[in-house]
């Protein structure tokens, strides 16, 4: 597996005025290639591939010796992410999403990723030299205690606000991790359901359930950035006044996410380390999904998109814990999720169940929290569509024993 681990650097204006030289070079070829492909396209009615054009530049840089000054790998990397831009905008389109757009011309002011991919730098001890002939500018820079040299696959500088690069310089190294414990399925499983309010709410094979609440700080901090980003748009672009109240609105939306990370960082090892079980099973949620229509109107459609697509909260929380849990030798599973929140777990009736409606009042009987109950569904999908009959068994016996937290009895519970 790869990791990834993020480091800030203070490059000098020197080191900046280099950056942005190189940044332009990548810019040049990645509007040159998207021009190429979209020239291609309209005469010929073909699509232009990534190796097509990695052929030929060799011959564009004998043409333009300016493109010499950046590492012959970081341009490479430039068409490598125009392709896989134009390869998401083809997956889009094809899954029915009509607003996807292919991608567009780099403005000059647009600061470009360099990528450095497994060549191109030196490390000597905790420090890292990137190639480059612009000048005699060193491009060297001071980070924390680096992952085995060896292992190092890519590395990229880029900037966190890449328009005019008003935001922080970052070094990302991306290494080969092997886990020392490998995966050994024990026949105890765990199923999470996602949510909003609850962003975990998991049950395991004896029946017995977790839930975590969302501690919501991006409602906090929302109402502050909605407060500086009206103040900002009423200034003049780039007046005094407005970089102020940007970079107010930056540092707000930067302890926002990072407050959400922490949480979800912590919250994930917590929960991989807890458990018993080597299989987690996971809803496989489509996040873009869940945002309201545009035919939803007034402040709940605001609340919930903002919720779900802001910054991809649940599907990165999985992310955390896909790899945390393959680093101690277990595996997460994602699963199709469809109706596990509508149907009754005991008897599969479908229910109409609005966000507004927390808990399932069904016919059969039972009586249960919403998100429990879509657990459960995902619990018994996982079992029966991999016939672990015995663990199926097991399972609807224990939640026979269960009972809600405020003493409220579940009436009746089965398998069928």
């Amino acid at each position: 597996m790869q990791l990834t681990k993020k480091i800030k650097i203070h490059p000098t204006e020197e080191q900046v005025d280099v950056l942005w030289k190189l940044s332009e070079q990548c810019r040049l070829v990645y509007n040159f290639a998207l021009a190429e492909r979209k020239e291609t396209w309209k005469k010929e009615q073909r699509s232009v591939k990534y190796i097509e054009q990695q052929n030929k530049l060799p011959e564009l840089k004998r043409q333009y010796p300016a493109y010499n000054i950046v590492y012959s790998k970081v341009l490479q990397s430039v068409l490598k992410k125009l392709d896989a831009n134009y390869k998401s905008f083809f997956s889009l389109r094809k899954n029915g999403d009509k607003s996807a757009r292919p991608p567009n011309f780099r403005s000059r002011k647009y600061f470009m990723t360099l990528v450095y991919n497994q060549s191109g730098f030196r490390i000597d001890g905790n420090t890292i030299i990137f190639s480059h002939k612009v000048n005699d500018v060193c491009l060297l820079f001071n980070v924390q205690s680096i992952l085995d040299s060896s292992r190092i696959k890519q590395i990229e500088i880029y900037n966190d606000d890449p328009y005019k690069a008003k935001g922080d310089f970052f070094i990302s190294i991306t290494c080969d991790v092997s886990p020392s414990i490998h995966y050994v399925d024990n026949n105890q499983y765990q199923a999470i359901d996602l949510g909003i309010t609850k962003i975990v709410t998991a049950v395991n094979t004896q029946g017995k359930f977790f839930e975590t609440k969302t501690p919501r700080s991006d409602q906090y901090w929302n109402a502050k950035i909605d407060s500086i980003k009206s103040r900002r748009d009423h200034c003049k672009k780039d007046s005094k006044r407005w970089n102020r109240l940007h970079n107010t609105y930056r540092k707000m939306e930067a302890k926002k996410s990072h407050q959400i990370k922490d949480f979800q960082h912590n919250l994930s090892k917590k929960m991989i380390e807890n458990t018993k079980a080597n299989t987690i099973i996971v809803g496989d949620l489509n996040v873009k999904s869940m945002a309201q229509s545009k035919k939803a109107t007034g402040k709940k459609k605001r609340s919930i998109n903002r919720s779900t697509q802001n910054q991809g909260y649940l599907s990165r929380f999985i992310g955390f814990l896909t790899y945390k849990a393959e680093l101690r030798g277990k595996k997460v599973i994602r699963i199709d999720e469809s109706y596990t929140s509508k149907a009754c777990h005991s008897c599969g009736k479908l229910h109409d169940m609005p966000l507004s409606e927390r808990n399932m009042v069904c016919d059969c009987g039972n009586v249960i929290d919403r998100d429990r109950n879509s657990a459960i569904n995902i619990m018994k999908r996982f079992l029966s569509q991999n016939a672990l009959w015995t663990g199926y068994q097991q399972f609807v016996g224990n939640l026979r024993q269960y009972r809600l937290p405020d003493g409220i009895e579940i009436h009746r519970i089965e398998a069928k």
